[in-house]
């Protein structure tokens, strides 16, 4: 056994990576134990309800755009980069953030272009939502003047309808299917790299919403014993089909590597001006009728739903497409990702029809200006976790990494104290021991684990987050320790 000695409440596991004891239980049955010794407050371990390791792990490999507070710096690494690359090498990149530019227009392929020495380049916006492109990239993409808008898609054009360098939603797809892929080894190193990071910033396990190359990479791991941390994949749309046909159920997996949800979006983002809003505004990228058969398929093959909605357009038609399917099984956990912006109409209808609002705490600080301006009226029930809170709705709280931190410390912080210093809405904010809950238990719940992770009990996985001073000290998971410093 391991008595995990000196924090507060000191913890006792047993061989099998289990809690046996807890506070002064664990300090009278330690005697004879292997004692290690961590000085801090003991959290149960927290979790991430929403990130993305693809993007995290190609962003190990690629050009980072992130914290370019101008067009100019942005061009300058840019230019820094191609100096680098082989003549005809792609430049792929991701993390700009226009909405920060002393000019927050979204720039054009021209300038592209020229930065990147006339090469394919492909950089996508740090909300994921849309991507500038160059020139070559859309040639090799066969991208031009006749090309019609994908159904949930928009290509930025230029006066003549060539297009213009940017492409929003669906309208990605066209340029990613020709964006030339990383090695397995590569990519697999990155991704072992960015687990290791998770743990250190003192989470335990997280939910990725990824395609399936993500999970075969996920799957070497664990056979070579890499898992640091518990990961939950959550399929895309597309491969629905393929879980239904092999009769793949939401749990399916162990301790280390579950299977959970089906994502699918229903709407753009705020940052990419395609969130989808009851004053009509927005790209709704999912039909009514098709996210209706979604759901319906989802009940019936016991498969979970993760509905990206940020606008109230978008997650009132996502509240309704799940009302006939209340309580469809046991597992039954749909959840409505992001939930950025909800009609105060639709706030009690998620604890009514038991669905999880996995929300991103910290958005709300990148997202407020922005948000004042395109929301005008309506922030005063934007990222309102307090009145879901109260609603009764069960809160998941997360990072959507890259686009922003996946240390969960920002959005704690986020959700609790910020509101009140930013004067902004300070009514929605959450108390600490609420926030800790929605990323402990809640994350835990969102994914069907509630009784084996997210609370400090005996007969719960021994997942623990040490902090001191604010911070991770240490990070436990299944009984074995990580430290942060």
């Amino acid at each position: 056994m391991i008595w995990f000695r000196g924090c507060t409440p000191e913890v006792l596991a047993g061989p099998d990576g289990r809690i046996v004891a807890v506070g002064a239980a664990a300090r009278a049955a330690g005697k004879g134990a292997e004692v290690v010794e961590l000085e801090g407050e003991a959290l149960p371990g927290l979790g991430d309800a929403h990130l993305h390791l693809m993007w995290m792990s190609r962003q190990k490999l690629e050009l980072e755009l992130g914290g370019a507070r101008s067009l100019e710096e942005a061009l300058a690494r840019i230019r820094r980069r191609a100096a680098g690359l082989p003549k005809n090498a792609w430049l792929i990149g991701r993390g700009w953030y226009n909405d920060v530019w002393p000019d927050p227009a979204f720039p054009d392929r021209h300038l592209l272009d020229q930065a990147a020495g006339g090469r394919p380049a492909v950089l996508t916006r740090k909300d994921g939502h849309s991507a500038w492109v160059s020139t070559a990239a859309l040639a090799a993409a066969g991208v031009g003047l006749k090309t019609p808008d994908p159904p949930g898609g928009v290509i930025d054009r230029e006066a003549d309808g060539t297009p213009a360098g940017i492409v929003r939603e669906r309208a990605l797809d066209l340029i990613r299917r020709v964006v030339p892929a990383p090695t397995t080894a590569e990519f697999d190193r990155a991704l072992a790299a960015v687990l290791r990071d998770l743990v250190r910033l003192g989470l335990t396990h997280v939910h990725t919403m990824d395609g399936p190359d993500l999970f075969a990479a996920l799957q070497r791991l664990h056979a070579r014993g890499r898992l640091p941390l518990r990961v939950i994949w959550n399929l895309p749309i597309g491969n629905v089909e393929h879980a239904e046909r092999l009769g793949v159920r939401s749990g399916w997996g162990d301790e280390w590597l579950r299977v959970w949800g089906v994502k699918a979006f229903l709407d753009g983002s705020l940052g990419s001006r395609t969130a989808e809003m009851l004053d009509g505004s927005g790209v709704q990228t999912l039909t009514q009728p098709d996210l209706e058969e979604l759901c319906a398929r989802c009940a019936r093959a016991e498969l979970n739903v993760c509905l990206h909605a940020i606008g109230d357009a978008a997650v009132r038609r996502a509240l309704d497409a799940l009302e006939p399917h209340r309580n469809a099984w046991e597992l039954w956990r749909p959840s409505i990702e992001h939930a950025q912006c909800v009609d105060p109409a639709d706030v009690p209808r998620f604890r009514q029809l038991g669905v999880i609002a996995s929300m991103q705490p910290v958005h709300a600080v990148s997202d407020r200006e922005l948000a004042d301006r395109e929301w005008a009226g309506r922030t005063a029930h934007a990222y309102a976790w307090r009145p879901l809170q109260d609603a009764g709705a069960v809160l998941a709280f997360g990072s959507d990494a890259p686009v922003e931190t996946a240390s969960p410390w920002p959005g704690l912080a986020a959700a609790t104290i910020w509101r009140k210093q930013a004067r902004w809405h300070p009514e929605l904010a959450l108390t600490r021991s609420q926030a800790l809950r929605a990323y402990t238990v809640g994350v835990a719940y969102a994914a069907g684990m509630e009784r084996e992770v997210g609370r400090l009990r005996p007969g719960f996985r021994c997942d623990l987050t040490i902090v001191k001073d604010g911070g991770p000290l240490a990070t436990v998971v299944g009984g074995r320790v990580s430290r942060s410093r």
